[in-house]
């Protein structure tokens, strides 16, 4: 029955011990009552072994005396030797009176507790704790009473050490001992934690709840840095990938102790797991591998919040706004809230009456007075299946009952119209477990003030019960417009609207004090301040860590038939209605590119062939397959045959190095790029050069070509966009070229790509600056800083000469980079933003990807499989014995040419 819940906020349970609570000693009817004494930092806590009985807790500066009774007859071999300690006080708490949890009911009055200790010889050691504790909490200062509270803790746990018959194995290694405070909700447990090469523990100062705490690192899976009571002291673990709850949280007295126990296990840990950075949660929500529960989940996680602190609670926000249909349609937009603005913003009459108090309020302003989460508003969601945690925070009572979570409908109508009232909700609403919403325990919650007992949580008419109540959140959460819509409350809650004058534009300003780095607490000397200022923010509630400072990219929702991926990418997807009689070529394509894309670590070398003199630079294939084209350092430009398996062109056309090619649509025509400035036209059919253009004053270093026009990339640090108009007679194909824009760098541009729309064109340059371009206007929207110089970029999730049906769409793509810094960037073309970062120990030469998984040649003449979402390799296959310089990939992916620096060409193949 007792659980640290009986303790005050901050209050320590030190010790325990078996004792008899003897009411009217020395009468007729004295009674005597076997338990447990507890010794509290701030309260003695008797626990009866007979459930019938209440609980009793004495708070010690409500004690007049605490004392050992003399033994009268002082005579040592008397019968009765056990240590008695009388306890006089002017009031008492009994709680769980018949184990029935409800408010704590208050004996006031003077009366005397006599407690008479199993173990006699403790009774001098308990006394004078207690004579310490209650001086403690005499003091007139509440910082006065934490710090010589704290100076007895530190003392205690000075005179111990971990016990190390607790380990598992006697052959484990110690690395590592400290102390520490596990952090479970509204209280904390002293103790020792112990790191060993094979096991994290922690022993309680008490041994409760047990002796020792153990998590296996083997198992460890996720471990985060926390903010706990606005200090950098806390460190989580978990060893579940996706859970709302973790295994441990450590609370440390120095952050150098956490940092050293957070860099042990992480290091241990790094070999089997990939550390998740918001970008990279970033990358696998946007493309639908992970669903909007779960992302919110794993940024709540990443912004400090958990479980264990109700002051940092997980928050997620209020999706419907419709509590009176009778039936919920998920396809009206006016069905949700409006995820662009915070709660105190959704009813325009009490913003302005906001806005108006904000404006003539003096430094430091906020437009509200309470947090969108709070310990209170934690538990008024779960006080039906949290009462006790709810009695803790609150003084052993329960909240009004007409202020108690009630109703859906009116809890919404108060967030809107509330003048204080602005709380988002919690994880629970959408999870599977309704209990939250029923009355199971047969709480005594209390009568409202039309006389009904405050019961089951009344649900809104769409809803048959709590289930399918959270079913349908559930589906409102995952739906097609929470999915559109959800960045723009990620801005709110955890990005670039957070703070600073995004903010103020956003009306989502809040105290100062809640935001991270708001205060100093090092810095405020007065430990009665320090504890006051604590006390405060701890209750109204913490702003999350602040995890983006730009927009944030929205999420790719499908809107064509899609199909369900069998890899280890697998993710659910919402499919457009489609009929049988619909299915396509392009279904059948989209089918193989998937087959071809989960297999695509089976690829196999084929036929490899030394054509060159240098390294290859280039590779073009004509639409059948028969003729591949490869232009060369060796200033080459060299047609082979599958066929005959041999060179049937070469075709020299200065003495400079060419550096790309490619073939117009029909096959007719060659272009390759050359080192000496210029772009050659060569004639397939005719054999021999057609045109030059002459449009650089530096060697050109990469060319694409869309619909007629010509994408020129230099050394001269510009990339040109041409027109290419025809000859008007049959004897004169020399093509016309029309300087379309010119996009300036301010450095040598190395690569280019464009999107499939062919309006947003991507450089990288040789300092490493990333420009997204807008074709359209020749404006730059983004730019971003890799400090080392680009190799190859890709925009949008094909890199091939093909189509991708999976997510084909415009309106929000992907560009990915590979660069002499050895890292892949995959940086999010609508906002510029870098969302995911992965290190390949040596360059990347080249790739092709389908937006999950990434095909290279490195620098050494592998090629090598990335699962990029989990930023790992998942096949390497020995190829060149030099660089691997430019790939091929077929339409179907599953044909792939690479050429090298050993001067080869290379065909794979797919073997399923």
């Amino acid at each position: 029955r007792f659980s640290l819940l009986l303790l005050n906020l901050e209050e320590y349970y030190f010790e325990q011990h078996t004792a008899n609570h003897i009411i009217n000693k020395g009468c007729r009817d004295e009674r005597k009552f076997r338990g447990s004494l507890k010794i509290c930092s701030k309260s003695i806590i008797f626990e009866p072994d007979d459930n019938i009985q209440p609980i009793i807790k004495i708070p010690l500066r409500d004690c007049v005396s605490i004392k050992a009774p003399e033994d009268e007859t002082n005579n040592p071999f008397t019968r009765d030797t056990s240590g008695g300690i009388s306890v006089v006080c002017n009031q008492v708490f009994l709680i769980k009176e018949r184990n029935i949890i409800a408010p704590y009911k208050t004996v006031r009055g003077r009366t005397e507790h006599l407690f008479q200790l199993e173990v006699a010889g403790k009774l001098g050691d308990v006394v004078q704790t207690l004579h310490q504790l209650y001086r403690a909490s005499c003091l007139d200062k509440m910082g006065d009473q934490a710090a010589m509270i704290t100076a007895i803790l530190q003392s205690r746990l000075a005179r111990t050490a971990f016990d190390k018959n607790r380990f598992q194995s006697i052959s484990e290694t110690l690395h590592m001992e400290c102390k520490a405070e596990m952090v479970t909700p509204l209280v904390t447990n002293p103790g020792h934690v112990c790191v060993t090469d094979a096991n994290l523990y922690f022993q309680p100062l008490n041994g409760y709840p047990k002796p020792v705490v153990q998590i296996t690192l083997q198992n460890v899976r996720r471990i985060y840095k926390r903010r706990h009571g606005l200090m950098p002291l806390g460190l989580e673990v978990f060893c579940t990938e996706n859970d709302l709850c973790s295994d441990i949280y450590l609370k440390f007295y120095n952050y150098q102790d956490r940092d050293e126990l957070y860099f042990l296990i992480a290091t241990y840990i790094e070999n089997h797991i990939t550390e998740h950075t918001a970008e990279s949660y970033m990358l696998q929500w946007q493309r639908g591998h992970i669903s909007n529960y779960q992302y919110l989940l794993h940024l709540n996680n990443l912004a400090d919040r958990s479980c264990n602190d109700l002051s940092q609670y997980p928050v997620f926000p209020w999706i419907i706004a419709d509590y009176s249909s009778s039936v919920l349609d998920l396809t009206k937009p006016e069905t949700f809230r409006d995820l662009s603005k915070p709660i105190g913003a959704l009813n325009k009459e009490r913003l302005d009456r906001l806005l108006t108090r904000y404006q003539e309020m003096p430094e430091p302003k906020f437009m509200y007075g309470s947090h969108y989460s709070s310990p209170g508003y934690v538990l008024f969601y779960l006080v039906r299946v949290a009462p006790e945690y709810m009695l803790c925070l609150q003084n052993g009572k329960f909240d009004h009952a007409d202020r108690m979570f009630n109703s859906l409908a009116e809890t919404w109508k108060n967030c809107l119209d509330g003048a204080t009232d602005f709380k988002e909700l919690i994880p629970e609403f959408y999870e599977n477990d309704s209990s939250f919403l029923v009355n199971s325990l047969k709480l005594d919650l209390g009568k409202r003030q039309g006389g009904k007992m405050v019961e089951d949580v009344e649900l809104p008419p769409w809803a048959s019960g709590p289930d399918d109540f959270l079913q349908k959140s559930q589906e409102a959460l995952e739906s097609p417009y929470v999915s559109e819509h959800l960045h723009e409350w990620i801005d709110i809650i955890f990005g670039y609207k957070q703070k600073g004058s995004e903010a103020v534009a956003a009306h989502n300003v809040f105290h100062p004090l809640t935001y991270e780095g708001g205060v100093d607490l090092n810095s405020i000397m007065d430990p009665n301040e320090k504890v006051a200022l604590l006390t405060q923010i701890l209750e109204f509630g913490q702003t999350p860590k602040q995890l983006f400072t730009t927009p944030h990219p929205r999420r790719i929702v499908p809107k064509l038939k899609s199909l369900s991926r069998t890899s280890s990418h697998s993710v659910s997807i919402t499919e457009s209605p489609v009929s049988p009689n619909e299915e396509s070529f392009e279904d059948l394509t989209e089918e193989s590119i998937t087959l071809a894309w989960n297999n695509i670590a089976k690829l196999k070398l084929d036929e490899r062939y030394k054509i060159h003199k240098e390294a290859i630079t280039g590779i073009a294939v004509t639409c059948n397959g028969s003729s591949v084209f490869t232009t060369s350092q060796d200033s080459t430009l060299k047609m082979f045959s599958k066929e005959s398996k041999t060179i049937q062109r070469s075709v020299s056309f200065s003495n400079m190095a060419l550096s790309s090619c490619l073939i117009l649509p029909g096959d007719t025509t060659v272009i390759s790029s050359s080192w000496d400035n210029h772009i050659y036209f060569y004639s397939i059919a005719f054999g021999r050069r057609q045109d030059i253009l002459m449009g650089h004053d530096d060697a050109v270093s990469k060319i694409c070509w869309r619909d007629g026009r010509l994408y020129s990339a230099s050394w001269d640090s510009t990339v040109k966009v041409w027109h290419c108009v025809p000859g008007e007679t049959l004897s004169n194909k020399k093509h016309h070229f029309e300087l379309l824009a010119e996009l300036e760098h301010d450095v040598s541009v190395n690569t280019i790509d464009l999107n499939a729309a062919n309006t947003i064109l991507a450089s990288g340059t040789k300092e490493g600056t990333i420009s997204v371009w807008d074709v359209t206007t020749a404006t730059v929207l983004h730019q971003t800083e890799c400090l080392n110089m680009i190799f190859f970029v890709v925009v949008s999730f094909v890199c091939f000469c093909g189509f991708w049906f999976f997510f084909f769409f415009t309106d929000s793509r992907h560009l990915l980079s590979a660069g002499e810094d050895c890292c892949f960037k995959v940086i999010d073309v609508q906002t510029g933003m870098l969302i995911s970062s992965v290190t390949a120990g040596e360059p990347q030469r080249c790739f092709k990807w389908d937006g999950n998984t990434i095909l290279s040649g490195s620098q050494s003449g592998e090629l090598l499989v990335w699962d990029l979402v989990g930023g790992k390799v998942i096949e390497r296959i020995k190829g060149h014995t030099g660089a691997v310089m430019s790939m091929w990939m077929n339409e179907q992916c599953n044909s792939v040419i690479t050429g090298g620096e050993d001067k080869q060409i290379m065909f794979w193949k797919l073997q399923y």
